[in-house]
């Protein structure tokens, strides 16, 4: 007998997709992800800008991780051009990706992930039962917001942030007052820590999956990097960014707006569990205990870890924050301006780490500094195929065999990647 189950649309995700899984009895046909959107032709419309025009086109790409898109424009636009930003430059713009990862994981965890829990249908819903634990959730994301604004001069695509450097450096009496908030958010994240774990178990199946994320020369972080690590069954192969593409060798298929890109025959895993999976021997000992609190044990196998592993990167990330802003408190009252920009003919690649993970933007520039050629690649797009890999054994491993059961599985995994279905098509 063959049963067909069909998701025309996702609920709680950003953008506009579906599910289709095909059954001959208990054995999987298919299983799909299909993802509607329509081409978002930003690479050709950002084409022949001046270089100094593209980033603020190019964060409209996404709302939620617009720091990360603009800073990622940024960091290829500077290595195009042989520009090093000053090490505050490099310290703001930490600090900035620290807000939006916070902003992000705590949509997602308290919002979209939480109610698949606690058998609620939306955080609406969950709010008439436990208003605190959204309540939570919207403080950390405000805190991750404020972060923004202050950095970034805005919380959603932020204008600060320039070509070489920053517009100006955050008020004195601004990174006061963002110091307080934080102090309350790493008592927060405590709070979240212990309900997480205290959270009824989920699973999803178990499978094999080649992990990548950004390689830094030391910490956890997520700044542009010259490498990126690639992990499969326990060995990790290091891949020069500017060499993204043998990576993501990227085809297109019929079922989907989105390309899928495997390595070594295996699909890829971006994002938070993917970073812990490449990096998690450097974080640092609160993250470490979060992780253990969570249970996190590598290999990680079932694709709902992603949500314990964010739970583990807004800990480090409102430690790390609070860090970074003593740290400015404490600096010289004369800030470093932006490291001037004499546009060139040149190539620039910067990968770096959004929320939901991996991010290529890589430029190719003409002497008069317009832009010739873009290639934007987004963490959802990387995970496409990863994501139709677990939907298929989240089938195939389930105990329960009934329409509703699968469908809340499939669900819960497709909501565990956190995508950005709108982004991931280019």
């Amino acid at each position: 007998m063959t049963t067909r189950i069909e998701l025309n649309h996702l609920a709680r995700v950003e953008g506009h997709g579906g599910v289709t899984v095909e059954l001959d009895g208990d054995q999987v046909r298919t299983a799909r992800l299909e993802i509607f959107e329509g081409a978002r032709l930003i690479e050709g419309l950002v084409r022949g800008r001046r270089w100094d025009e593209v980033a603020p086109l190019v964060s409209r790409i996404c709302a939620i991780c617009s720091s990360a898109h603009t800073l990622a424009s940024l960091a290829a636009t500077e290595r195009a051009f042989g520009v090093s930003p000053s090490p505050e430059t490099l310290l703001l713009r930490d600090l900035l990706l620290r807000g939006e990862s916070i902003e992000s994981h705590a949509l997602h965890v308290f919002l979209l992930a939480v109610p698949d829990y606690l058998n609620a249908p939306s955080a609406i819903a969950l709010a008439a039962e436990r208003r605190d634990v959204v309540a939570l959730g919207l403080r950390l994301k405000r805190l991750g917001n404020a972060i923004q604004e202050i950095v970034g001069g805005r919380a959603i695509h932020p204008v600060n942030a320039v070509p070489g450097g920053f517009g100006s450096r955050p008020s004195m009496d601004k990174l006061v007052r963002l110091r307080a908030a934080l102090a309350q958010g790493v008592a927060d994240v405590q709070t979240t820590l212990d309900f997480v774990a205290a959270l009824p178990p989920q699973d999803a199946g178990r499978s094999d999956s080649a992990y990548a994320a950004t390689w830094l020369p030391a910490g956890y972080g997520y700044e542009a990097a010259d490498q990126i690590a690639i992990e499969l069954r326990g060995q990790r192969e290091l891949v020069p960014a500017a060499a993204y593409r043998t990576i993501l060798a990227e085809r297109t298929v019929a079922h989907s707006h989105a390309k899928h890109s495997r390595w070594d025959g295996t699909p890829i895993t971006v994002g938070a569990l993917a970073r812990l999976a490449v990096n998690g021997g450097r974080l640092p000992p609160s993250g470490v205990a979060a992780a253990a609190r969570l249970g996190l044990v590598p290999p990680f196998e079932d694709p709902l870890a992603n949500n314990a592993a964010q739970v583990v990167e807004l800990v480090v990330d409102v430690e790390r924050a609070l860090e970074l802003v003593d740290r400015l408190l404490h600096a010289p009252a004369a800030p470093a301006p932006p490291v001037p920009i004499v546009p060139r003919e040149g190539q620039g690649t910067a990968a770096l780490e959004a929320p939901r993970g991996l991010l290529i933007h890589s430029y190719t520039y003409d002497r008069q500094g317009r832009l010739q050629q873009a290639d934007i690649i987004t963490p959802t797009a990387i995970n496409a195929a990863s994501i139709e890999h677990r939907l298929r054994k989240a089938v195939e491993q389930s105990p329960a065999r009934d329409e509703a059961s699968l469908t809340h599985r499939l669900e819960m995994v497709v909501r565990a990647y956190d995508p950005c279905l709108s982004c991931s098509v280019h």
